[in-house]
């Protein structure tokens, strides 16, 4: 690797890090939020919704450029959006000023995911799957940072201005990189979004498409409302937060070998069946217990979202970069679809709850216990399409392989 892909590879991870960040500590102080501009639960899921929105806008539109404009540029709006959706946030006062910023932050998150995974691969087209395992391991790696600088700030006082003013920090740095470095060039003619978009309307593609949403709504529609579902069972949400970050990061840091023995599709048919134990788990557990059962969730997200890319450059090869941005961004708009939904979920659990004549804490208990039920659709559905998908593959490579027998 020479020092000048080195550096823009460092750059890279630390544009992930404010994304993960921005994620980790929206968690963090949505209940801080919704208490100072008197937010419903409906209301957060809103704003939580235009982070999910504004992702997906960035990467089709970021998919689509950037055999054009290249990545410095689509970074370097990553950096801009970055910097005014957090200067916004701190400035906001109410509803509308938060939904706006939001979609600034998701934008500039979905404009590094566009920019740097296909960066990535061109820059190690002999080590492609290697380094974009590394450079995922900065989304968890983030979240924890994030979630601990959270739980730390909460607990000595600081607001929740302070908190989203330290992602300042690691968003003027990797500015600041971006205009100092040199990127690589590449041969336009080799990447060609036309090319991508011909190659886009296949079966298999538009089928990982629909898994990919199911797979984000699984991971993120969990983790997003983690504060709100478990505020009250006894343990530390945040905490949780980074105990199942944590667990990705390592994961994903190893994926290679799991990858290797059991073959993408596999991993996906595993991760789908410790999702579901893990959110069945979660809401059935207290106290002490919710930390295994966490685990056991952390075990089943950890590898979704790059495998669900990495199919897609082993299983429609052909749609390049446009592809890969293109598949993020279903995830984040099912996620942005989803989460006022899940907001109203939490409404309606509460005030079920209430009808029962418990503590306020109960209801907060039960009402949480009661989204997780609903949430728990989505991994079992996995579980299904998954199996069909990992016998789909071995079935066409078994073919392929008697094919090349009989032609040797």
């Amino acid at each position: 690797m020479n020092n000048n892909n080195n550096i823009i590879f460092r750059l890279c991870c630390i544009a992930l890090i404010v994304t993960s960040m921005t994620f980790a500590i929206r968690a963090g102080i949505l209940g801080e939020l919704g208490e100072q501009f008197g937010l419903s639960g409906t209301q957060l899921g809103w704003v939580n919704a235009m982070a999910f929105l504004g992702f997906p806008v960035a990467t089709m539109l970021g998919g689509i450029i950037y055999n054009v404009i290249g990545a410095k540029k689509l970074v370097a709006l990553a950096f801009i959006c970055h910097l005014g959706g957090l200067l916004l946030t701190i400035t906001a006062d109410g509803f509308w000023g938060l939904l706006i910023s939001t979609f600034l932050i998701g934008f500039a998150n979905g404009s590094v995911e566009a920019g740097c995974n296909p960066l990535i691969a061109q820059m190690y087209p002999k080590n492609t799957t290697t380094m974009l395992n590394r450079f995922h391991v900065w989304f968890p790696g983030g979240i924890v940072i994030g979630a601990l600088a959270s739980n730390a700030m909460t607990s000595v006082g600081l607001n929740w201005q302070w908190q989203v003013s330290l992602i300042l920090i690691p968003t003027i740095v990797y500015g600041v990189m971006v205009v100092k470095s040199q990127f690589p060039q590449f041969d336009s003619q080799e990447n060609s979004t036309a090319t991508n978009v011909k190659n886009l309307i296949s079966p298999l593609y538009l089928f990982l498409i629909v898994c990919m949403t199911i797979t984000a709504i699984t991971e993120f529609g969990t983790q997003q409302w983690i504060e709100q579902i478990l505020g009250s069972s006894g343990a530390s949400p945040m905490v949780i937060l980074a105990l199942i970050t944590g667990l990705m990061a390592l994961g994903r840091f190893f994926a290679g070998p799991i990858v290797h023995k059991f073959s993408p599709t596999g991993v996906l048919l595993g991760s789908a069946i410790f999702s579901t134990l893990g959110i069945f788990l979660m809401s059935q557990a207290q106290g002490d217990a919710i930390y295994f059962a966490a685990a056991m969730f952390a075990l089943g997200v950890t590898y979704f979202w790059p495998t669900m890319i990495g199919c897609v450059a082993e299983y429609a090869p052909k749609t390049g970069a446009l592809g890969m941005s293109l598949m993020g961004g279903a995830g984040m708009f099912a996620v942005s679809m989803w989460n006022p939904v899940i907001g109203h979920w939490i409404d309606n659990a509460r005030l079920n709850a209430q009808t029962n004549n418990i503590s306020v804490e109960q209801v907060e208990i039960v009402a949480g216990q009661a989204v997780l039920q609903n949430l728990l659709i989505f991994p079992i559905v996995l579980i299904v399409v998954f199996i069909g998908l990992h016998l789909f593959i071995t079935k066409n490579k078994s073919v392929e392989k008697t094919y090349i027998s009989s032609n040797k």
